[in-house]
């Protein structure tokens, strides 16, 4: 079973069950987004979060070993992105890249935020009120550039 078989049982069985991203984390003891990542084939899974996986999303047993494998981190689409919503991220960190990066070498100095070490969240505010907004929070290590 290849990792995109196991893509799109995942995504079939969260469809087809009715659930939601914060259902499937909280069955797996972790954040939407993480609970999404694994079932993305992002990320690998350990044994107690593919079995979750696997219950929660009725996946045959074979995809609990794919979803424990370390994946081929690499865009999953065309680059530049394309789809929209993914492609005005990109255009985020092309536009306020400079500045966060300022911005944080004056906070922590010479360095750069870690992706590995990192928690990702996503909420739903409104403000003014009835005017949806999306608050994404990265929360990453710092990483100091070494002296040697």
């Amino acid at each position: 079973m290849t990792r995109e078989e196991v893509r799109r049982l995942a995504l079939e069985g969260k469809d087809r069950l009715g659930l939601n991203w914060p259902q499937v984390g909280r069955a797996i003891g972790r954040s939407p987004v993480y609970a999404a990542m694994l079932a993305y084939g992002y990320g690998a899974a350990t044994t107690e979060e593919a079995d979750g996986l696997a219950k929660a999303l009725g996946l045959p047993d074979e995809a609990r070993a794919v979803l424990t494998k370390a994946p081929h981190r690499e865009p999953s689409g065309p680059w530049p992105p394309t789809d929209p919503f993914v492609y005005r991220l990109y255009e985020v960190v092309l536009l306020y890249g400079p500045v966060f990066k300022d911005v944080a070498h004056e906070l922590f100095g010479d360095g750069i935020m870690s992706a590995i070490d990192m928690a990702v969240g996503i909420e739903k505010v409104e403000d003014p009120a009835g005017v949806p907004r999306m608050v994404l929070t990265l929360n990453g290590k710092w990483l100091q550039y070494k002296k040697f």
